[in-house]
């Protein structure tokens, strides 16, 4: 009978998470559904991009928001299985290997994983500023490389090939870019699940805990290196993925995508999304995707824009918009929200018009420097601006400053006003608990 009993006692009921399970759903409905809402080649094209930032973005934050190593050259991985892909892409081609074109992100992802496995072992000896110096060392030792390679990085004009190979299965050649999308998507969605499964892992858990507490993992007898370059192996991976999937949507790769400015993207927006948040960094892909096609298309002081958006940031949201989400989505649970739309609304209009002034000024300047023989007008939000007058100048300053003083005011009150909040919802968790 106490056997039967003991038996019995390890066996629970666990419910199914509804709302994990609704979450996955509308994620995947959102994969499939968002190419026939937006039709257009364009709109193909960036949700290609989106979803293959999606991948690469996740994959840095495994290092950066889940093991709190600050990497500086994680474009290697991408970058080095992008071109793998795409060589393996050209045997194929060739006929020299019999590789179905779908499997060739997995190629990428082999040759990250392969170089983590080289690099990691270098790299993960070591913590914090040292481990981030030498991630910035071994990219621009991949990048110089890649301008004394050309055999294997195809000097400045790169290395292309072509995706529509071998004989069409089921009607799919690859040629229409839907068709690459949805291969893009189906990579998208796997890779995420797998590594929001590797959070709950063992692994992912002392992962956490060599971030949180190192010592602590040492004394108990984890071998901190260890987890570190298990989880570097497997940061190097999913970034070949995405490096593949990359040299099927472009078709050709050039050495830009091992150099410094595609490992900065990657933080930089990594962090903006949140790297504390397991969804940040889908955010963070999105944004970069938009601000490398569609700001960039708007003006030409793009890279500044973002520089001081991520500066604000820094500032006012150091956890990304992410943490900005929870922390409104807490207020809500407790039906708080309501007292702070009129909060939200002053902080909406000063900001706007602190960056109409800040962003009229800089388009003026931006005009005056780079297009100063188109004279000195220029359109601006529907303005018509004299970069080489007073009056602009001067409304501009002027706008600025009034927004910036009318900014710190709404700041400061939405401060005392979510101040309060927080301490009621403490008290009324405190009574829930006392209940």
């Amino acid at each position: 009978m106490s056997l039967t009993r003991a038996t019995h006692a390890h066996y629970h009921f666990k419910p199914y998470n509804v709302g994990r399970w609704l979450i996955w759903g509308l994620y995947a409905a959102a994969l499939i559904v968002a190419p026939l809402l937006w039709t257009s080649s364009l709109s193909h094209t960036m949700l290609s991009q989106i979803g293959i930032g999606i991948i690469a973005c996740l994959a840095y934050n495994v290092l950066l928001g889940q093991g709190g190593m600050l990497s500086f050259g994680h474009a290697v991985y991408s970058g080095l299985g992008s071109f793998l892909a795409i060589h393996t892409l050209n045997q194929v081609s060739n006929g020299a290997l019999a590789v179905p074109v779908s499997l060739i992100p997995l190629v990428g992802g082999l040759a990250g994983l392969a170089f983590a496995l080289l690099f990691g072992w270098v790299s993960t000896k070591k913590s914090g500023t040292p481990f981030a110096m030498i991630t910035l060392g071994l990219g621009e030792l991949i990048w110089s490389m890649s301008l004394m390679l050309p055999e294997f990085f195809g000097g400045e004009g790169g290395i292309s090939g072509n995706r529509v190979v071998g004989q069409p299965v089921m009607g799919i050649t690859f040629g229409p870019q839907i068709q690459v999308y949805y291969l893009i998507a189906l990579y998208c969605f796997i890779s995420t699940a797998l590594l929001f499964a590797l959070t709950r892992t063992p692994l992912g858990r002392m992962l956490n805990a060599v971030r949180d507490n190192p010592e602590r993992v040492e004394f108990v007898g984890y071998n901190t290196q260890w987890v570190r370059f298990l989880a570097f192996m497997i940061s190097g991976f999913f970034a070949g993925v995405a490096g593949g999937l990359g040299a099927l949507n472009f078709e050709i790769v050039t050495a830009e995508v091992v150099g410094a400015l595609r490992s900065g993207g990657y933080l930089l927006f990594t962090f903006l999304g949140g790297a504390t948040f397991f969804f940040g960094p889908i955010i963070g892909a999105v944004l970069m995707v938009l601000a490398g096609v569609l700001l960039s298309e708007l003006t030409q002081a793009w890279l500044l824009y973002l520089g001081l958006i991520f500066l604000f940031m820094v500032m006012y949201a150091p956890g990304g918009i992410a943490s900005l989400i929870m922390m409104n989505l807490r207020v809500a649970a407790y039906g708080k929200l309501g007292r702070l739309w009129t909060s939200y609304l002053a902080l909406a209009g000063t900001a706007l018009a602190m960056l109409m002034g800040a962003a009229a000024m800089i388009e003026m300047l931006y005009h005056h420097q780079l297009n100063e023989a188109l004279g000195p007008v220029l359109r601006f939000a529907g303005v018509t601006l004299n970069s080489a007058g007073v009056d602009a100048w001067l409304g501009s300053t002027m706008l600025l400053l009034l927004g910036l003083g009318l900014f710190e005011l709404a700041r400061r009150q939405f401060k005392r006003e979510w101040d309060q909040i927080q301490e009621e919802i403490e008290k009324e968790i405190k009574r829930r608990e006392a209940l």
